[in-house]
């Protein structure tokens, strides 16, 4: 076999417009980390490792066969709930919560698992009621998404409840839950937000009245929030130029690595950098639309949306809650910002979309 042979078959269940998209995006991680390290290549060094990796396990779930990530959706549920059980019994205490599972090799965090189970698990489940759909089986549907989500409410970690259960309710709307039913439901969200209020946690409900007025605790709990507003507005059109942020490197900006990065990149490329980067965003979202819309499955079609849309739902949710239009819920930008857990699992969804649109072809429609 020659070597353009090889080539040809490493790359053959790769997507390669979608792949340069998030090529483009994490080189942009890399040139932010870069600069929110004060220079350093630590954490961008790091990165590459995260990526690497990531980049591996993409490879091997795009090269999947289509029938085998059905077989995987109930054994990966399987896993991540009695995971999440276990934390909830077992794991290790961080910082106030209760997220982490010691398995003496590692340490894994079953939520982050959890994020491409559960539209793997509802895909699954409606694709094998595909004739006969009824309210029922949106019901049943529902259940497999609330069961995991309670369990992460109670860690807390009210961010990655809310991207788990955005990517669930996506496929209960490609699946076809009418207007009404979903009308029906955002009432009765409405009607019980009292008792949902009651439920948060103390720092959970001063994150949301933060967002109405941070200035009232502005060296306190309105402080992330302030600090981003005031590093995402001083960009300007153009921004400050390449590592001259002064709220990054002035020490002001807090978690700029993670959740806040995109801070730094706006006081850095300012306006203009930010309507390029949504750009990149736009165009890896645009991808998987049309993954989704050439899907040759029920299946395929419900996980390629649902992949699509929570990528979209990471990135709204990230930039909204640094300009202040949205409350601090610690959800990092994806593909941006630093960490191996959720880069691991976004290029994971993306393995995914890969598989569909390149496996398409030997599946009957």
């Amino acid at each position: 076999m020659t070597r353009r042979q090889l080539w040809q078959r490493f790359i053959a269940h790769l997507d390669l417009p979608l792949l340069l998209g998030i090529g483009l995006l994490m080189t942009v991680s890399l040139l932010v980390l870069h600069s929110a390290d004060n220079g350093g290549w630590g954490q961008p060094l790091k990165q590459m490792l995260n990526i690497a990796v990531a980049l591996t396990c993409m490879w091997l779930v795009a090269n999947l066969p289509l029938h085998y990530l059905m077989r995987t959706a109930v054994p990966i549920y399987i896993i991540g709930m009695v995971l999440l059980v276990c934390v909830a019994l077992f794991g290790e205490i961080s910082h106030g919560a209760r997220r982490w599972l010691n398995l003496g090799v590692i340490t894994v965090q079953p939520s982050e698992l959890m994020k491409i189970g559960i539209p793997l698990m509802m895909a699954w489940y409606f694709e094998k009621h595909e004739a006969t759909l009824t309210l029922k089986n949106y019901f049943v549907a529902a259940l497999l998404l609330l069961m995991p989500v309670v369990l992460i409410v109670r860690q807390p970690d009210l961010g990655t409840a809310i991207l788990i259960s955005a990517s669930g309710f996506y496929v209960l709307f490609l699946a076809g839950l009418s207007w009404r039913v979903m009308g029906a439901m955002f009432v009765a969200a409405l009607a019980s937000a009292p008792v949902l209020w009651s439920m948060l946690h103390d720092y959970q409900r001063h994150r949301i009245l933060m967002l109405f007025d941070p200035s009232q605790d502005a060296l306190g709990k309105g402080y992330h929030t302030i600090q981003g507003m005031i590093a995402v507005g001083s960009g300007g059109i153009l921004g400050k130029g390449y590592m001259d942020g002064t709220q990054t490197h002035l020490d002001f900006l807090p978690e700029r690595t993670t959740d806040f990065i995109f801070a730094v990149y706006s006081e850095e490329f300012g306006l203009l950098g930010n309507l390029i980067l949504l750009g990149l965003y736009l165009f890896v979202i645009g991808r998987g639309f049309i993954i989704t819309a050439n899907a040759s499955t029920y299946f395929t079609r419900l996980m390629a949306g649902s992949i699509t849309l929570t990528f979209a739902t990471y990135a709204f949710v990230n930039m909204g809650m640094v300009s202040g239009i949205l409350p601090v819920v610690g959800v990092p930008l994806p593909l941006i910002s630093y960490g191996g857990t959720s880069m691991l699992t976004l290029l994971l969804g993306f393995g995914m979309l890969m598989s569909i649109e390149t496996h398409k072809k030997l599946v009957k429609t």
